[in-house]
């Protein structure tokens, strides 16, 4: 009778040993070919580890072996916008809330050492924790499409500036009668006049090329690049334009706020504005939230040097042109510079009311 009953218990307990119980949380340590990935109950403790290939069907294999230990309804995740940037996107779709692991706990790694299992099971802990309470962001509307085509045009302006500096520094160096030739031409005229060059052929077969030969060439192609990037920094800039005006046209009706400042800001929004929870956190995101610099009687307060770079270039831009155009702007200094204000605090609070304007646009 003994034996017969536990026969009967044992199947019973391991069935209770894989059923899910309660809530879990996820966290992965991302690579290039493969992540690492963790589970842990909400008291902290280990439940599961194991390894997935960074690839569709790896994904969803990660996802469905984690909830096997329990319901999965947060995830610590490593680079969100790098090598896990994919499996975000996943588990954003699967209903999965992501945090946005940035930083591991160094106290921890001092005393544990470092591998890609502890990377994933402290990712859950800082979860767990509140330490990671960044969302991640989502990677899959418009803004993700605006980067891409930021990125082309950054790298093609970049491109095209080489090529002109080195097409002027040829020049430099060329013919004396090439060089007063294209003297005194404007850019437009001397790159024009130079790609016509690239047509020319560098030497008869079975003679030698000349110094003059080759420059001609040489500025020849350089010109023909430069026209190129410029065609493609051109559609880049339509295709933004377009972007912004479909999605967010209410930027573009703000005073000082072209298609360019409105995709960066857009950008720096993110997918999913839900993200910032008030005007204070995108201004501090900017880098245009006030650092109080008191001492003694002196009360003051200086701009954050901290938070995107390029937000704060765009908001700079906004408030600047504001200054030359907007005679409210223009008021609003004058008369703070009548209350002992300097300028540069002057413009940091334009900036901070132009976060404020910005924000409750886009959201």
């Amino acid at each position: 009778m003994a034996t017969s009953t536990v026969s009967s218990t044992l199947p019973a307990s391991k069935s209770r040993r894989h059923r899910p119980a309660g809530e879990v949380v996820l966290g992965v340590d991302t690579h290039r070919d493969a992540h690492v990935a963790a589970v842990l109950s909400l008291t902290g403790a280990v439940l599961a580890t194991s390894e997935f290939p960074a690839s569709a069907v790896g994904y969803r294999d990660l996802l469905k072996w984690a909830r096997t230990s329990g319901a999965v309804r947060r995830a610590g995740v490593e680079g969100t916008g790098s090598y896990g940037a994919s499996l975000t996107r996943y588990l954003l779709a699967q209903g999965v809330d992501v945090f946005d692991v940035n930083w591991m706990d160094r106290a921890d790694r001092r005393r544990r050492g470092k591998s890609d299992p502890l990377d994933a099971q402290n990712a859950a802990r800082a979860v767990l924790s509140g330490r990671a309470c960044a969302r991640a962001k989502s990677g899959d509307g418009p803004v993700q499409i605006a980067r891409m085509y930021k990125l082309t045009k950054v790298s093609a302006v970049k491109a095209r500036t080489q090529a002109i500096n080195q097409l002027k520094s040829v020049l430099v160096t060329a013919d004396p009668a090439l060089r007063e030739a294209l003297a005194g031409l404007g850019n437009a005229e001397l790159f024009r006049t130079c790609a016509r060059f690239a047509g020319a052929s560098g030497h008869e077969e079975g003679g030698e090329e000349s110094v003059l030969q080759a420059t001609r060439i040489t500025l020849g192609l350089l010109a023909h690049r430069i026209g190129q990037l410029s065609e493609q920094i051109r559609d880049v800039d339509a295709r933004l334009a377009r972007l912004v005006e479909r999605h967010a046209p209410q930027l573009l009706d703000v005073m000082g706020i072209g298609p360019d400042t409105a995709v960066t800001l857009l950008i720096t929004v993110g997918d999913n504005p839900e993200r910032l929870d008030s005007e204070a956190s995108f201004a501090a995101l900017c880098g245009v939230s006030p650092v109080e610099r008191s001492s003694g009687r002196r009360q003051v307060r200086r701009l954050n040097r901290g938070g995107d770079r390029q937000a704060n270039a765009a908001l700079h831009r906004i408030v600047f042109t504001r200054l030359r155009v907007d005679p409210r702007t223009q008021d609003y200094y004058e008369r703070r510079i009548k209350e002992g204000k300097t300028r540069r605090e002057i413009i940091r609070c334009l900036k901070r009311y132009a976060a404020r304007e910005v924000f409750h646009l886009v959201r």
